[in-house]
């Protein structure tokens, strides 16, 4: 299995750097992934089934329809946990919310935040809120396994990827378990088109960017592409550039990466006026309040 050490000894072999995300970036898996997997497994794992009406409109607005879109799952879960219990409709049917402090708490202090490391903290504690978590985690990625299947990547990606690698070392930067990252890219045979495939157990996105790149390549020759605003945070973050795929205008941002953004990040005039202008752009495509706020 591909470590952090392995990504961090990765030298580079391009003039240029570009990582992707995957899910709602490359693929159009978000909708069905969070609504026929995630969600289902949180209703039932967290005993949420008489409001599961509020707990499936804030579980999407969460990790789909706001800027936590695309969040790592146990702060979905988190995030998620705190919207139902503030809601009026929930405190009037009387749900029990669970308490998931400590999984904040753990949150707090690792960024591995995959399964593995769930499991040796809950080795180390027994902590039964915990075992829910992971028992919700394990059950997502069987459901994922199951039914997602026979999603191709938005239009003009395989072509935008066949670019990239003209000039550029490309690797995935995911939050998504590596075991399913590696099955969705192997299946459509892309695999084989990037360097690196780095999910959640190798960190948080800023770190996969860091450990790639640090001591390697120019500041304005590294560009992440993502649909999240945590994707965008993580470019800033570590002072690389960004460009987004925004929700909802996949095709169209493709086919802006394709036919025009890629020359210009390859030609140096991507950074300033163009793409403050695309950030503007995505900003707006994802709401800061929910409606029944």
């Amino acid at each position: 299995m591909s470590t952090l050490l392995n990504l961090k000894n990765l030298q580079a072999e391009k003039e240029y750097f570009i990582g992707i995300d995957s899910d709602g970036c490359v693929f159009d898996s978000m909708e069905p992934k969070h609504k026929e997997c995630f969600c289902p497994a949180f209703i039932n794992n967290f005993n949420l089934q008489c409001v599961s009406k509020y707990a499936r409109e804030v579980w999407d607005f969460v990790n789909l329809y706001s800027q936590d879109r695309g969040c790592n799952r146990f702060h979905a879960v988190i995030k998620a946990m705190e919207f139902l219990r503030r809601r009026p409709e929930v405190q009037k049917r009387g749900a029990e919310i669970m308490d998931v402090s400590a999984l904040k708490e753990w949150t707090q202090r690792e960024s591995k935040l995959g399964n593995p490391a769930l499991e040796a903290e809950i080795d180390k504690t027994d902590d039964v809120v915990l075992k829910v978590v992971l028992q919700w985690s394990l059950d997502v990625n069987e459901a994922v396994e199951k039914i997602i299947r026979g999603i191709p990547p938005f239009p003009l990606f395989r072509e935008s990827l066949c670019k990239m690698q003209e000039k550029a070392d490309v690797i995935v930067v995911s939050q998504t378990p590596t075991e399913a990252l590696v099955r969705e890219w192997a299946h459509l045979g892309i695999d084989k088109l990037v360097r690196f495939i780095a999910g959640q157990e190798l960190g948080t996105k800023a770190e996969h960017l860091e450990s790639a790149t640090k001591g390697k390549y120019p500041a304005d020759k590294i560009l992440m592409i993502g649909d999240a605003p945590g994707d965008l945070k993580a470019a800033l973050s570590v002072g690389v550039l960004f460009y987004p795929i925004v929700p909802g205008s996949e095709d169209e941002s493709w086919q802006r990466f394709h036919d025009e953004a890629l020359n210009k990040f390859f030609d140096m005039s991507y950074k300033g006026m163009y793409q403050e202008k695309l950030l503007e752009e995505f900003k707006k495509s994802l709401p800061d309040k929910a409606s029944w706020q």
